[in-house]
């Protein structure tokens, strides 16, 4: 485990001088303890576990000098008994010596594998904002809040996406779950959104937005570069169009768990009665294949859209969590803590880690 010690922090600094303080007292435990049972009992090998708990929490040039300062103690014990010259001293000072450069060698390694490693997460955050823009907390008439969290270790970003797009006075927003996991759902996502933010913005009829989209990947998946992928590349989503002045909003599902509208204590499912196929599935369309659903959104009505990492998540006797169940139970009304809520109730419910990715936004209608 890599210990961060914050100099800005008074805290932190007395913890730092506690641990290198850690190995300097084993030295000296060990170093009085081999004094004291006499020069028949040799306690000098046991030095080696100062520079190995160095390693634990220290850098490279730290535990190079608490491993030189244990051989240094070595030998100071073989002066003082005596036994400098014999080979039994000799071949512990030795095996002492070597130990110590191994554990160096382990840390430096160590130390590049980090560094490497936090390259790579400042990446993954830079590519998430590029890919997943932060919605904006104010559109029009709407206050939005969205959370984001990948299942793959150590990753800033997956296969769940959203986008929230000003058009004409009304506000588009889409949200859709990559099938899969890793680079392969990355890259399907990134298609996708620079699809809809390109469109979004001619505010072409609602329809013909969505056929845009499913053509998008479903060409894209017609060739894939990998042939045994034909076929399995497909995005569920739903795309909704919530205009200004009216207390509407409209809904075209294609594959995607249905969003929900928290109004009055009550939760209401927006349940389309024809949902589509997901994006990249079936065949080329049109905007004649979808017909949007329309539900009423009013002043005050908080709705909630969601992937399906939400609602599948499972807790340790593995029941799926409530999600309707926990909003109805709640009386959230600001979308940013409905989302940390949600947020923070989803891990406990499934033991603080999650097997799928996990993408929420609520959006409020609340005219200035």
């Amino acid at each position: 485990m890599r210990i961060r010690f914050l100099p800005a922090s008074p805290g932190s600094a007395g913890r730092r001088r506690a641990l290198i303080a850690a190995p300097l007292v084993l030295i000296a435990v060990i170093m009085a303890a081999d004094l004291v049972t006499g020069p028949d009992v040799h306690l000098g090998p046991l030095l080696v576990a100062a520079p190995a708990l160095t390693a634990t929490f220290g850098g490279k040039r730290l535990t190079a000098f608490i491993g030189a300062l244990a051989v240094g103690v070595q030998v100071a014990l073989g002066f003082i008994f005596g036994r400098t010259t014999t080979a039994d001293h000799q071949t512990q000072t030795g095996a002492l010596f070597l130990a110590v450069c191994f554990i160096v060698a382990f840390r430096a390694l160590r130390e590049r594998h980090e560094e490497a490693l936090d390259r790579a997460r400042w990446i993954a955050d830079v590519a998430q904002k590029v890919l997943l823009k932060p919605l904006p907390s104010r559109i029009g008439p709407l206050e939005l809040a969205s959370e984001y969290a990948a299942a793959e270790a150590e990753a800033q970003i997956g296969g769940d996406l959203y986008a929230a797009v000003r058009a004409r006075g009304a506000t588009r927003v889409m949200i859709g779950d990559c099938r899969g996991k890793g680079l392969d759902a990355v890259g399907d996502a990134a298609l996708l959104l620079g699809a809809f933010r390109a469109a979004a913005h001619r505010f072409p009829p609602l329809p013909r937005l969505v056929a845009h989209l499913h053509n998008t990947v479903y060409w894209d998946a017609e060739e894939p570069a990998d042939e045994l992928a034909a076929g399995e590349s497909f995005v569920t989503a739903a795309v909704l169009e919530i205009p200004d002045d009216q207390a509407l909003v409209h809904v075209i599902s294609c594959g995607h768990p249905p969003p929900l509208i928290v109004r009055d204590g009550e939760v209401v499912t927006l349940a389309v009665a024809d949902p589509n196929l997901p994006f990249g599935l079936g065949t080329p369309t049109t905007e004649a294949d979808y017909e949007p659903e329309d539900f009423a959104f009013r002043d005050g009505d908080l709705l909630l859209l969601y992937t399906d990492g939400v609602i599948e998540a499972r807790g340790p006797h593995g029941a799926f969590y409530p999600l309707a169940e926990r909003l109805a139970s709640w009386n959230e009304r600001e979308p940013q803590r409905l989302i940390q809520r949600i947020r923070q109730d989803l891990l406990a419910h499934a033991g603080g880690a999650l097997d799928d990715d996990v993408a929420l936004v609520a959006i409020r209608r609340s005219p200035l």
